[in-house]
């Protein structure tokens, strides 16, 4: 009983200490609540319209009309910014999610299922991987054209190798395990198995990785619009913000790197965010 008696405190001790947040993850879910408020709320938080010109003068400088001054159209440049954090996260978030979708997938079949459709899947996949993405990527825009959703479904099916290896090698060491053997004696199906016993354990492993394969989705979709083949005019994106107004940089002027320090302040945000729940997934992992 005295045993018993002490070691309650020191587990819940554990625990408090489990559930404590890192000072690196209050900043980086800090930092990620603030561009979710402004991707969700951008109509009611610009103070200007996304496309709407309000001065005749281009490249106009901070006032207290316009806080960043105008683009090279004349656009409220602030304004635009906030739009760029709406456009870029939800594409960004769309295709990150279609990729999760189709390389998890894929990849915990590969793993339960085995045999010839692993080799077939690995085999394709391996193919895909060989060719450099930036390369294929911009070989395909040419081909189908630079539209909104040919950009999604591009990048998210080259993005869905990566996904498939992670998923694929999680689910592996979690379907020889004994408790997923004794299911497969006891006569469970497939579908069972990756409903019950694979998909719940590789759960955690796949969310941390969702925000570094975010980061990585983000980034090439600002590359591409930088490169003129993203996200295309009118719409506010944060690359092709940066290449519009890169002649003021030869003024002295630092407008156009504001939107080049969003993308890397989400892109440490995100990462922040995800370093922790992968260390609390193996952290839970290592107490089990």
């Amino acid at each position: 009983m005295v045993s018993d008696a002490t070691s309650l405190p020191a587990t819940r001790s554990a625990s408090r200490r489990r559930m404590r947040l890192p000072g690196t993850a209050v900043i980086g879910l800090g930092i990620v609540g603030a561009y979710v408020t402004c991707a969700l709320f951008a109509p009611w938080i610009a103070p200007y319209g996304e496309y709407q010109i309000v001065s005749d003068v281009p490249f106009g400088p901070w006032s207290e009309q316009h806080l960043l001054g105008t683009d090279q159209l004349g656009r409220d440049f602030l304004s635009r910014l906030i739009y760029g954090a709406r456009n870029s996260m939800g594409i960004a978030f769309v295709t990150t999610m279609i990729a999760f979708l189709l390389g998890g997938f894929a990849g915990i079949m590969a793993a339960t299922l085995r045999g010839w459709f692993d080799q077939v899947i690995c085999r394709l996949v391996d193919s895909v991987m060989s060719i450099p993405d930036l390369v294929f990527t911009l070989m395909l825009l040419a081909i189908f054209g630079a539209s909104v959703w040919n950009l999604v479904l591009i990048i998210a099916v080259l993005d869905s190798n990566r996904v498939f290896r992670i998923s694929r090698a999680a689910a592996l060491n979690v379907s020889t395990l004994e408790y997923v053997e004794a299911a497969a004696v006891r006569g469970e199906g497939v579908v069972w198995k990756v409903r019950h016993e694979i998909l719940p354990n590789i759960l955690p492993i796949l969310i941390s990785e969702f925000g570094m394969r975010f980061c990585f989705v983000f980034l090439t979709i600002a590359a591409l619009s930088f490169l003129g083949v993203g996200l295309q005019p009118p719409t506010a994106e944060w690359g092709s913000m940066v290449r519009d107004n890169a002649p003021l940089i030869n003024a002295g002027d630092v407008t156009p790197l504001i939107p080049a320090a969003a993308i890397a302040l989400l892109t440490i945000g995100v990462n922040f965010v995800a370093d922790w729940l992968l260390s609390r997934s193996n952290g839970g992992a290592a107490n089990v």
